[in-house]
């Protein structure tokens, strides 16, 4: 994977969390996006696809991690919905292929796939990559830093639009100075 761009973000809370997700999620333009989300257990990719969601208008309660069923699909009213996938426990990649997990990715698509890094291989070239770190749990238990890059023409603009939109509200952080 060669990223394109990338954007770092320190999130204070599980809800600022979800907020940037759903910011990003209410940027998205027919193309769609396949979101690859990596971290620990527990460190809040869940909580990001919960805000993610939101933005496309589903209803966060409802979104699950689909860790024993692997995916989970939510329709919205506008026709678009969204994948949900989780290869936490998935072996190999003969299982995945058998979810019809590449059935999943026709253009226009919105997914999100926790784990992804787990099989980096089956995923589009051209997707969004997300690391959720958990810096300093003892100090400071609440805060992520999230590290999205690109690769490809379709999650590099969609990239571009989420900084912009983040920098616009002045809800970014860059941890680079």
């Amino acid at each position: 994977m060669v990223p394109e761009d990338v954007l770092r973000f320190r999130s204070p809370s599980p809800e600022r969390t979800a907020a940037a997700a759903r910011l990003l999620a209410s940027l998205l333009d027919d193309r769609g996006l396949v979101v690859s989300l990596v971290g620990d257990l527990g460190v809040g990719k869940t909580v990001f696809v919960k805000g993610f969601a939101e933005g496309l208008g589903i209803d966060p309660a409802s979104v699950v991690s689909p860790t024993f069923v692997i995916c989970s699909e939510y329709p919205t009213r506008t026709g678009r919905g969204l994948a949900h996938v989780d290869l936490y426990r998935v072996e190999r990649i003969g299982e995945l292929e058998a979810t019809g997990f590449v059935d999943l990715l026709e253009p226009g698509a919105v997914v999100a796939v926790e784990w992804g890094d787990r099989f980096r291989e089956a995923l589009p070239s051209d997707h969004l990559e997300i690391e959720i770190l958990r810096p300093d749990p003892v100090a400071d238990p609440a805060r992520r830093d999230l590290h999205a890059l690109s690769c490809g023409p379709v999650s590099s603009a969609a990239l571009a639009r989420w900084t912009d939109a983040l920098d616009q509200r002045e809800e970014r952080i860059d941890d680079r100075k």
